[in-house]
């Protein structure tokens, strides 16, 4: 399991200050929290590439309006802006148990329409741009599969199956 989780992006800068518009990754709500240890990523030159969460004031929107205590003008926020944010995963663990839990799909069967039964989804992962489900095999073995709306043909909510279109090779991965 990775130990970096990507939970944030920062959208853009919000004053001179060095504050920043963020919005959360995956479709995550808002995990970034006072004192929080961030990496951003792609590393920018002459920028932090480490910095620690001053204060987060969520806004309605979903977003929040951040500050870090390495980033106090709007010319080193620009140098950022645009980048992802990640913490290490033990730091939201319990946010993200509590993700799963609330997976409706969970434990759900997954069937391709070429291939016919694929297996049990078992986890989700987050990534950016996306969510991937991890799909249990009968073999034991486990596929990552882009939960994304060109895939899905089918869903079977009374059932507990997900019929999927994917594309030839992805079950080979």
């Amino acid at each position: 399991m990775q130990s970096w989780v990507n939970v944030a992006v920062l959208a853009r800068t919000y004053n001179l200050e060095g504050g920043f518009v963020a919005r959360p990754a995956a479709d995550l709500p808002f995990l970034l929290e006072e004192g929080m240890h961030v990496a951003l990523v792609p590393p920018q030159i002459d920028a932090p590439r480490n910095v620690t969460v001053a204060s987060v004031e969520e806004r309605g929107d979903g977003s929040a309006l951040l500050f870090f205590r390495e980033i106090t003008d709007a010319s080193t926020a620009a140098l950022v802006a645009g980048c992802s944010c990640l913490v290490h995963r033990e730091d939201v663990a319990e946010a993200l148990e509590e993700l799963v839990e609330d997976c409706p799909f969970l434990d759900w069967a997954v069937e391709d329409v070429a291939a016919g039964a694929v297996g049990t989804v078992v986890d989700f992962q987050e990534v950016p741009g996306q969510v991937r489900l991890v799909v249990e095999t009968p073999e034991g073995r486990d596929v990552l599969i882009p939960l994304v709306d060109e895939f899905v043909e089918a869903i079977d909510e009374e059932g507990g199956r997900l019929v999927l279109s994917l594309p030839a090779g992805l079950l080979e991965l």
